[in-house]
């Protein structure tokens, strides 16, 4: 016997003793060197396929014993312990790999635990008419799982549910052992109830999985990627080098001139796979892909507990027994029952510190999520091998967005710019402030207010021919086409990138039902075997093995979701009347504000009123619509979750429609009514349209609505930019830390000595906030290309702003992925789904409301109509008092009057307010006059035109423009034709070898039959040797 051998005797079933039978006394694992001699007393088993230890040492896991005479020990049975000197946890990486330090941890499932009273173990039981039907290997504990032990009598009281939810797990784990998977379980954490799976995916299974899932892995052949030649060389390497200080230093981000030809992954063709490295040909992303379609595939469909004596519990097993008779329990429903809490692939390493080795998560933290680097290109090639390609995608058509805004940018501050330097040229806004008019307008509300001179609008006059100029309609039509542009860069875009990432011929296979369409269904057929019981009580045993068959094959119709689709269509429609009503709230406010401040007896108070009510209202809707974000959000996700679909897919397309619905019209209800109804239905003086029989309908200034358009868009895009999508994104998950922290601080008082270890890979993941999908990510900038397009002729600098926000919004969304959120699984995707019909629906919807805008918002057709048909000398001179009827003060309802008719200075017998209308004097005095009809008519007919114009316009860039670059679909081409030639060469190969083994054949046989039989034992041996080489072969 060696030294450092110790001997345990065997101990009784009721030992108070186990993984947690002390706070410092865990994970102790007892490892028999020989199975079969283990005694059957103490419950002790193990696996050692799935061992933790290396095959030579079998022994304890863990040691955390505070004696040896805690154990006792005998000097003739033994039980090897590893040595105390060794840091296991250095061995293994810290959590990156198994405790033998070579299999590598590919995926982490997350389960509490409860100790039972008394500080005594949670026992391991199963029931004993089960022992028979589970396997070897169910049979076994995983490693690092601690000894099993009968639980005595005083333990009868444990929560059933926890036992219950423990032999699901045992089950699944079982399953998932029989899967080929090779598990370890660690319960000794600083997270105290918490336990960890971990799970490696030997090269068998992921071979297997990978060649189910089809998944395109690079070959030996290697091929020459077509080179331009001639000018267009010299011209792109004259760009590769005046943007090299701008490219990442990232290896997979330099150009490529050789490339591996791929092809879907098959076990009969690995001499066609480069398996030179087999540790690195499945990279960590792939192998947790396979190890979670292994998760979502694999089943528990019963557990092993029975659940004791009495009523209650009888009842209780029954119901059970009658949820898990057709229920299969995957990781999804697992996680959603809360047999697991958590499920997620590990981070490669630390992204911070000095003694750090170098992975792909630090220089992406280096090289990408650094605000440092915010004028670099992204390296999306190494986005999309550490997190997959659906998130490579998101960043890439990010960064094609961010690139596309900076001409939008630059065109828009021209526009601007265009209108700052013809403000002093512009002869409508020079007659509004020239007070040697004298032009007195009506009072804007009833009593309270008086009359007021137009001069006193010179600054919003002025400030309106910034954004309303014959420029702004050139921007608009180029917003146009720069969005159509747009998309069908991104179409080419995505077209490289699935050559680049061998997503050529690619196609979304049906995903696996959702743990809520399962449990759904299985309650239908439940109730409908119930039903058929009730009424077939006396059925032959044939007959109810044909109904179960034909219930096994349930799935919910139409008629199951009515109830859930009446409520989907009640609910959206109270959500935008909601919407409506709010606004229409702060429409009030605005009136009501605006009567009270005109009240006002200091003059500055009187002049300011407009900017004061625009601005206070503006800031009222920025605040509900952040609030109602959130609320419709989650709204948007009920909704969702009760027509229960089939898959992620169709749960995420139904959710990402809702939300949209949802969010569009919370966040433009209040710029719509700004631009199409403020001023419409106002009336006229005498005969004013009144809410409530008592406010006054808003009306425009002078100068028209689209000041006050601007000032709306701006506020609300800047705040909502500003607060939702960067003060959150930061202040949240800091504030989230920041209570860790807390927490972890807490712990560490009363545990210093424990806290004082290094933490595994696979509990500091667990504190990171858990991947919620990239709805909300793309929500934000959908919202914000509404911002940039939709209303773009009322705010020439919404590209330049929305720019900004990107470049920030990149490395904020990179810091979070790398610093702040679990690793998530990698998802196969071609392309961006939904979110590219919202954008061109969008795109077509921004064409017809920048022409409403420009015909009926801003003063661009009356101007047009007035310098064509009513001018006399061809110029823009009388043009604003052509836009403004006239009225007699005698002519006022009673009451309404103002009461203080000489606040001017002087009696005032006509007034003037801005209508097409009939003068005081005329026959039909007030009504409608022809200048209305033919200004209607040019604003109809522009709305025509420019829509009809613009879309063809957009179509022809659309057609012009290849979906696929020439260079790709020839390299796609010349693919096809080199995999071709390598099966072809296969086949040759395979028949030159046949015909060389037939004619080795015939010379043997030859051979054989002209040898001399000396010895017969020669020849049997000459013969037998003979006819070994083909099958040696």
């Amino acid at each position: 016997m060696e030294k450092d051998e110790i001997h345990l005797r065997r101990l009784p079933a009721a030992a108070p003793w186990g993984p947690h039978a002390d706070s410092e006394f865990h994970g102790v694992d007892f490892l028999p060197e020989d199975l079969s001699e283990a005694p059957v007393e103490t419950g002790m088993r193990v696996n050692k396929k799935y061992s933790c230890l290396p095959a030579e040492e079998k022994g304890i896991h863990i040691i955390n014993i505070r004696a040896i005479e805690d154990i006792g020990y005998d000097q003739h049975e033994s039980t090897l312990l590893n040595s105390l000197s060794k840091n296991p946890d250095a061995d293994c990486k810290y959590g990156l790999y198994f405790r033998d330090g070579k299999r590598k941890v590919d995926y982490i499932l997350v389960y509490h635990y409860k100790k039972s009273s008394a500080g005594k173990t949670l026992a391991r039981r199963a029931q004993q008419n089960d022992a028979s039907v589970r396997s070897s290997k169910q049979d076994q504990p995983l490693p690092g799982k601690g000894v099993q032990l009968e639980m005595g009598e005083s333990e009868t009281h444990m929560d059933y549910h926890e036992d219950d939810k423990r032999f699901r797990r045992e089950e699944y784990e079982g399953n998932l052992v029989e899967a080929g998977l090779e598990l370890e379980r660690d319960e000794d954490t600083k997270i105290h109830g918490i336990g960890f799976v971990k799970i490696h995916a030997p090269w068998n299974v992921l071979c297997r999985e990978a060649e189910f899932l089809k998944l395109k892995m690079p070959t030996k052949k290697m091929y020459q990627i077509n080179q331009t030649h001639g000018l267009l060389k010299k011209i792109n390497s004259v760009i590769q080098k005046i943007t090299e200080p701008i490219q990442p230093k990232v290896a997979e981000h330099k150009p490529q001139t050789v490339k591996r030809l791929s092809y879907p992954f098959s076990r009969e063709k690995q001499h066609l796979f480069d398996l030179s490295d087999k540790d690195s040909f499945f990279d960590s992303k792939t192998r947790s892909t396979i190890v979670y379609e292994i998760l979502k595939r694999t089943t528990c469909t019963k557990a092993k507990y029975s659940m004791g004596k009495g009523e209650g519990r009888k009842k209780e097993t029954a119901l059970l027994n009658k949820r898990r008779k057709c229920g299969k329990y995957g990781i999804t429903s697992l996680l959603a029952n809360g047999v697991y809490s958590a499920a997620y692939p590990l981070h490669d390493g630390d992204y911070e510190g000095e003694n750090v080795e170098p992975n792909d998560r630090k220089l992406l933290c280096e090289e990408w999520a650094s605000y440092g680097v915010f004028y670099k290109y992204q390296p999306i090639d190494l986005v999309r091998k550490y997190f997959g390609e659906k998130i490579g995608l998101y960043f890439a058509w990010l960064g094609v967005y961010t690139q596309m805004l900076i001409p939008a940018s630059i065109v828009g501050i021209i526009v601007f710019l265009y209108g700052c330097a013809t403000v002093d040229e512009n002869i409508p806004s020079m007659e509004m402030c020239d007070q040697r008019n004298n032009i007195t307008m009506c009072p804007l509300c009833d009593k309270t207010c008086s009359y007021w001179k137009m001069s006193s609008a010179c600054a919003t006059a002025r400030a309106s021919h910034l954004f309303d100029n014959p420029a702004t309609v050139f921007f608009s039509v180029f917003m146009a086409l720069w969005a159509a542009t747009f998309m069908e860069h991104w179409k080419r875009k995505q077209m490289r990138l699935n050559y680049r990432w061998d997503l050529t011929g690619f196609e979304e296979e049906e995903d696996h039902p959702r743990a809520e369409y399962e449990a759904k269904v299985l309650e239908k057929s439940l109730r409908k075997e119930h039903k058929h019981k009730e009424k077939h009580r006396y059925f032959p045993e044939e007959t109810a093995n044909k109904w179960r068959q034909r219930t096994d094959k349930e799935k919910l119709t139409w008629k199951d979701r009515f109830p859930a689709y009446l409520t989907n269509f009640v609910g959206i429609i109270f959500m935008v009347g909601l919407t409506f009503a709010i606004v229409f709230g702060v429409i009030i406010y605005r009136i009501s504000t605006a009567a009270a401040l005109a009240i006002s007896s200091t003059p500055s108070g009187r002049s300011s009123v407009r900017v004061t009510v625009t601005a206070t209202a503006v800031i009222i809707n920025l605040v509900v619509i952040i609030i109602l974000d959130e609320v419709y959000g989650c709204i948007a996700r009920w909704l969702t979750q009760i027509e229960v679909p089939k898959t992620d897919k169709n749960f995420e397309e139904r959710l990402i429609f809702k939300a949209f619905l949802l969010k569009f019209v919370n966040a433009y209800t209040p710029i719509f009514y700004v631009a199409f109804f403020k001023g419409r239905f106002v009336g006229r003086p005498g005969d004013y349209v009144y809410i409530f029989h008592s406010f006054r309908m808003e009306e425009c200034a002078p100068g028209g609505c689209l000041m006050e358009l601007c000032i709306q868009l701006s506020i609300i895009m800047l705040g909502k930019q500003l607060i939702q999508n960067n003060l959150f994104e930061i202040g949240i998950p800091k504030m989230k830390k920041f209570i860790r922290y807390l927490k972890l601080k807490r712990r560490r008082s009363l545990d210093h000595e424990e806290h004082m270890k290094k933490k595994q890979r696979y509990e500091v993941d667990y504190n990171l906030e858990p991947f919620a999908g990239l709805t909300p990510e793309y929500m934000e900038m959908i919202i914000q290309f509404g911002f940039v397009t939709l209303f773009v002729a009322s705010f020439p600098l919404a590209p330049l702003f929305a720019l900004l926000n990107n470049i920030i919004e990149i490395r904020l969304d990179a810091k979070k992925f790398v610093t702040e959120l679990r690793r998530p699984v990698a998802v196969r995707a071609k392309d961006i789904g939904i979110w590219y019909n919202i954008l061109r629906g969008i795109g077509k919807l921004a064409v017809i409301i920048n022409a409403f805008v420009i015909s009926f918002t801003s003063d661009f057709i009356p101007r047009l109509v007035y310098l064509y048909m009513y001018s006399e000398n061809g110029t823009m001179h009388g043009f604003v008092n052509h836009t403004l009827s006239s009225f007699n003060v005698s002519d006022f309802q009673a009451g309404t009057a103002p009461n203080d008719p000489l606040d001017l200075g002087y009696e005032v017998q006509i007034c003037r307010y801005k209508d097409y209308r009939e003068p005081p004097w005329s026959e039909n005095k007030y009504d409608i006059s022809k200048d209305f009809w033919a200004v209607l008519a040019a604003r109809l007919a522009f709305v025509i035109v420019f829509q009809n114009l613009v879309m063809f316009m957009s179509e022809f860039v659309d057609w012009i423009i290849p979906d696929i670059p020439k260079d790709i679909s020839q390299q796609i081409h010349k693919e096809k034709v080199l995999m071709v030639e390598v099966f072809m060469r296969e086949e040759q190969g395979k028949l030159q070898m046949l015909e060389t083994w037939k004619d080795k054949d015939k010379k043997k046989g030859e051979n054989c039959n002209n040898h001399s039989p000396r010895l017969s034992r020669s020849r049997s041996g000459s013969l037998s040797s003979c006819h070994s080489y083909p099958l040696d072969v």
